[in-house]
């Protein structure tokens, strides 16, 4: 058990490297390695997690090379990092077994690449949450990041140019973090997690430390997409391939939110983020004009994708609406919506591939009838749209619920009435795409001569993930007070909850 913090990169790192080997033969035995690479580190995240949470939250430790901490490397499988882990492997396992049909249609001949890429995003961000120090978690971010560019540069004639903007973006993200790093590391002379949450207390007035918190936070912001950095997403998600954005959306932008939350509750001093400086408020206020400005974007879209594009850009602001409320019920609720968009998201995304198979079309005017050619499908669809929007008893009722009980009891009132304002958006642009695909075509003169490409439903090696997606959409609604109680409480115990 002690190696399962290990393991699950490791596993992943391995098939990234066997599957870019045999991909230049066999497109099929890349995928199943790269599956298999997957399938592992999922099960190894699962006993993990409950290890952890049989164990009553201690963490699990493994140093690497044996060179003891806070030296060595380390890794760190606790409550925060077992909860992203297992978020992480099974989106994972979940889009690649989605994947082949769908980059055979739209990204023929080149699905060899894809796999090893997709197994090395995995592997990065599995690396930033388990990561026991702050300068391993940059080359983590890093491996991901560059992985991700791979990834996204293979779509619509768009796409290059769009993750250009994206790799600048992320380099200047990617600068600022680094940097803060080398300035907390000049200050406290370690730069191991557990170590710095030690030192940092009596360094609290140290300018160094004040800078590092500064260029950290912001550098993870541009990463996550956080309003206003959040200007290369739209174009990314809209050019990428269904695959690409069904992995990138749920967990790429959530990691750099989890490196947030936890230099937020485990690195830096308590009240450092709230007191000292006024970080965490920072980050509400511009999450709450995220928020608005998403969601009124997202009305004004004709491309699904692009429509996902800046729902996403207005749901991370929930998240980091719950970080700037700074109290346990709010940051369980961000913790709670990291796991619920992760699934609502790569949902979506993957029933916007299926539905481009069927109908070879991305255009919301043009889904009139979809709702009569993939019925099963769109029930699916319209599980997500109910969870989006907030309607119980979803995943996504309840983090909105929980973070509606943070603002009440930090009295952000203004916050509250944003997450209700924008939940009337989302139904808005969300309701508008029921609208049309449960239209009947034969009446609708505007799509009278528009055919699906393919009869029926999703294949199945699409169909069964994006099933197995909507129902854990539904359970973690329905389970969800066994989620708080089991890892989210412990998670945020620093806060004094």
């Amino acid at each position: 058990m002690s190696q399962i913090p290990a393991l699950i990169p490791t596993s992943l790192l391995l098939a990234s490297l066997v599957a870019l080997l045999v991909g230049l033969k066999s497109h099929r035995a890349a995928h199943l390695i790269a599956l298999a690479g997957a399938v592992v580190a999922f099960v190894c995240s699962l006993l993990g997690l409950q290890a952890v949470i049989q164990g009553d939250g201690e963490a699990i430790r493994y140093a690497m090379g044996a060179w003891v901490p806070p030296i060595g490397i380390e890794f760190v499988l606790d409550s925060l990092a077992a909860y992203m882990v297992t978020l992480i492997t099974f989106i994972g396992v979940m889009v690649l077994i989605y994947a082949p049909r769908s980059l055979a249609f739209e990204t023929p001949g080149r699905q060899g690449m894809v796999y090893p890429s997709m197994t090395l995003v995995l592997a990065g961000l599995v690396g930033m949450c388990l990561t026991g120090d702050v300068f391993n978690l940059y080359v983590f971010l890093e491996i991901a990041a560059l992985a991700a560019y791979a990834l996204l540069a293979i779509g619509d004639r768009g796409a290059p140019v769009a993750t250009l903007r994206y790799l600048l973006f992320g380099a200047v993200g990617g600068g600022f973090y680094l940097l803060g790093v080398a300035y907390l590391y000049f200050a406290a002379g370690t730069v191991n997690m557990a170590d710095l949450s030690m030192r940092l207390p009596e360094l609290m007035e140290s300018q160094a430390v004040i800078v590092a918190a500064v260029l950290m936070v912001v550098g993870l912001g541009v990463k996550m997409a956080l309003f206003p950095f959040h200007l290369w997403l739209p174009d990314v998600y809209t050019n990428a391939p269904s695959v690409s954005a069904g992995l990138i959306a749920p967990i790429m932008t959530k990691v750099s939110a989890y490196a947030i939350i936890r230099l937020f509750l485990d690195v830096f001093p308590p009240g450092f983020f709230t007191e000292s400086l006024p970080i965490a408020t920072t980050i509400g206020w511009v999450s709450a004009a995220g928020i608005v400005f998403g969601s009124v974007l997202a009305i004004a879209q004709h491309d699904y994708r692009r429509m996902l594009a800046y729902s996403s850009v207005g749901q991370l602001g929930y998240i980091g609406l719950g970080i700037g409320l700074a109290n346990p019920l709010g940051m369980i609720g961000g913790l709670l919506h990291i796991l619920n968009h992760a699934l609502m998201k790569g949902l979506l995304f993957m029933i916007g591939g299926a539905v481009r198979l069927r109908f070879g079309t991305t255009k919301i005017p043009e889904y009139v009838g979809v709702g009569r050619a993939m019925p099963w499908t769109m029930v699916a669809f319209t599980v997500g749209v109910l969870a989006m929007v907030g309607i119980p008893p979803t995943a996504g009722f309840f983090s909105k619920w929980y973070l509606l009980l943070g603002a009440a009891d930090a009295g952000a009132w203004i916050w509250f009435a944003v997450i209700i304002v924008s939940s009337l958006l989302s139904a808005i642009y969300f309701f508008r795409v029921v609208e049309m695909i449960y239209r009947d075509p034969e009446t609708d003169s505007a799509v009278a001569d528009h055919e699906p490409r393919e009869a029926g439903e999703a294949p199945a090696s699409m169909f069964w993930p994006i099933t197995i997606m909507a129902t854990a959409v539904m359970a973690v609604g329905i389970f969800n007070v066994l989620i708080v109680s089991a890892l989210l409480e412990r998670i945020v115990a620093p806060l004094g909850g």
